[in-house]
């Protein structure tokens, strides 16, 4: 075994070999014997493809090149796509408009102009499927959401069957077509924070009548409703403080059952499933309990819940249909993989892997789950939660009494939670002798509706304490070297690196992607989606100003006494461009060591392979110059200012 610095150590994980036969499994779902998916392609430009699998396994894609089924409603878009016996509906990204094909050339459903579309539903019976759509036309106000019917034979922007609020999602029939559930709510909320549950009788003609509101509320976060085989509403709810499974029923709202776990999720695109119906009395779910995700059967009428063995701690976009089941799975040991399992026999099939990439055991670093103790903002002591990722590489071992580097990883959201499935980016680092720690820090979901709530006017405080103590509980456990300590984040997860760099002095390098750095910017050029989600997070604008400015790493810039490296997408309309170049200017000016990487055609999130492995290299690159250690890997140089 070779002697080497932590950081220097060779790793086959190269950047290369992470983004080479590369997809993202998206939705899925299925059609009589057929299984439909979309999966996201970084070698041919983020391209979202809808790939059908027929019964004797032969998969192929749907639509051809270059159409890209990619909703941008509240610009996360999902829910791009649905299909019935063979005819695929989908949003096109480029233009936006809704195609349907069915094994020929699309054909659009929509005429170009500045609508969007999202979360389509087929109505029984009928050719035509309701979306939530996003009016874009009038330029001097947000855009206008409603739900719209959508007619194959005469096509048009819709006719507009609910509107009035400020957000919809999630319209789903039951079996017959006579009965529309939908979900919606209004600014300020999020739609974790308060929706509203309602449903309505569908006249012949498509008009809806006798709507009544069945459960929700301002704060009452409701998910995924769902109609079951024998017409029942079904839905998920926190009104107990989780996410639990709840029924209408006779007048009623029943609990099906009670537990400290969390059968939700934040909704941050359309489409997002947890349970499906195998029958009547039989629903198959997943749930979240203290950092892992479960598969289950309940049964409705006694509330037994049975666990389902699966070899994953990660499970997500559960479909159930025929006497099976699809979902993505993951675990420490395994990339997310999308697999069926007959629910009759258990026996499951992967049938698409996210990743060509094989990990031997000897460069994998498994999780540990972590508890600390924090701060949860209002000086009172509080436990945190993270994933440590020890250094790992079965070729390499460091001088003895060192210790390794460590990166602190910041989630996205805030509202949203890392995870323990195998990350190629995260072993990226560890197999190079660098230890990562990733943290569900206050406000991440998956522990509660408090846990979730702690971040509540405390953003840029309760992330950045657990952020930074969690750093502390490994420094204290003797770990990791307390002066080569980086933290970096992308998006909200960027904005709790700024704000650890400016307003803490432990961490000695950071690096942001598509960072926040002014919060009043941030205010006052966003999208719709996000426009008021800072009035949970800070308090409303601009009555909270002074707040927002306090907060605000771009106002303070000269306690920054670290080097960071920006990284942004120059198309991204949900933190833009200008929030980084802001802020590398303002650093820069301090002499600090600096640099900055932007991205023609990228949005909020890399999706083209070259620009995903540059930024993994220039970040690699740049903390070795910072911490003073030589990367085994051949990388492009970084111009890096003010570096002696």
């Amino acid at each position: 075994m070779t002697v080497s610095p932590y950081g220097s150590w060779k790793s086959p994980i190269t950047s290369e070999a992470i983004v080479a036969g590369v997809v993202g499994i998206g939705t899925a779902m299925f059609d009589g014997e057929d299984i439909y998916w979309s999966e996201t392609r970084p070698r041919e430009g983020g391209r979202s493809v809808i790939v059908r699998r027929r019964p004797d396994g032969t998969a192929a894609d749907v639509i051809p090149s270059p159409f890209n089924a990619r909703s941008r409603v509240h610009e996360y878009g999902g829910g791009a796509f649905t299909v019935r016996n063979g005819t695929v509906y989908f949003a096109n990204f480029s233009d936006r408009r809704v195609y349907r094909t069915a094994g020929t050339a699309p054909e659009p459903l929509t005429p170009e102009g500045s609508m969007r579309y999202a979360d389509f539903a087929l109505a029984p019976g009928r050719e035509r499927l309701i979306a939530v759509r996003e009016d874009h036309r009038d330029k001097d106000r947000e855009p206008a959401n409603a739900l719209v019917w959508l007619d194959p034979v005469d096509a048009g922007i819709g006719t507009v069957v609910v509107e009035g609020n400020d957000f919809y999602s999630s319209p789903r029939f039951n079996a017959d077509g006579t009965r529309l559930a939908w979900l919606t709510w209004n600014h300020p909320n999020m739609p974790w924070d308060g929706t509203e549950l309602w449903a309505a009788e569908v006249r012949s003609d498509g008009t809806l009548v006798y709507a009544e509101l069945v459960a929700g509320g301002p704060e009452e976060s409701v998910f995924q409703p769902e109609w079951s085989p024998d017409g029942v509403l079904h839905f998920v709810s926190d009104r107990t403080g989780w996410w639990n499974l709840y029924r209408a029923k006779d007048g009623d709202i029943e609990a099906l059952c009670l537990r400290e776990s969390e059968f939700g999720l934040p909704q941050w695109v359309f489409g997002m499933t947890t349970y499906g119906f195998e029958s009547a009395g039989s629903i198959i779910c997943s749930y979240q309990d203290a950092g892992r995700v479960h598969l289950a059967r309940l049964d409705t009428e006694s509330g037994d819940l049975a666990a389902m063995e699966t070899p994953y701690t990660e499970i997500e976009n559960l479909s159930v249909g025929a006497g099976q089941a699809l979902y993505q799975g993951g675990a420490p040991e395994r990339q997310s993989e999308l697999v069926r399992v007959d629910l009759g026999s258990g026996a499951t099939e992967i049938l698409r892997r996210s990743s060509t990439l094989e990990v031997e055991p000897a460069f994998l670093s498994v999780p540990e789950a972590i508890e600390f103790s924090t701060e949860n903002g209002n000086g009172n002591g509080a436990t945190a939660y993270a994933f440590f990722y020890p250094p790992k590489n079965g070729r390499y071992q460091a001088p003895e009494n060192d210790k390794p580097p460590l990166l602190v990883l910041s989630h996205g959201g805030p509202t949203a939670a890392t995870d323990t499935a195998l990350n190629p980016a995260i072993q990226y680092w560890t197999s190079r002798g660098i230890a990562v720690v990733d943290v569900n820090y206050g406000g991440s979901t998956g522990y509660g509706r408090a846990y979730r709530e702690r971040l509540k006017d405390r953003w840029g405080i309760v992330d950045v304490d657990d952020s930074v103590n969690a750093a502390r509980y490994l420094i204290d456990a003797g770990r990791v070297d307390p002066n080569r300590l980086a933290i970096r984040g992308g998006s909200a997860g960027g904005y709790t690196t700024l704000a650890a760099l400016t307003f803490r002095d432990l961490f000695k390098a950071g690096a942001s992607y598509y960072g926040i750095g002014d919060l009043e910017v941030l205010a006052r050029d966003t999208h719709k989606f996000e426009s008021r989600y800072l009035d949970s997070l800070i308090g409303p604008y601009p009555q909270k100003a002074d707040v927002y400015r306090s907060r605000s790493p771009i106002n303070f810039v000269e306690e920054l006494s670290c080097p960071i490296i920006f990284f942004q997408g120059l198309d991204d309309k949900v933190v833009p461009p200008n929030q980084a170049e802001l802020m590398f200017e303002a650093v820069r000016k301090t002499g600090h060591p600096t640099a900055y990487l932007a991205f023609e055609g990228e949005g909020h999130g890399f999706r083209k392979a070259e620009n995903i492995k540059r930024a993994l290299d220039a970040e690699l690159y740049f903390y070795g110059r910072v911490f003073g250690f030589s990367p085994a890997d051949d990388i492009e140089p970084v111009k890096i200012e003010n570096l002696p």
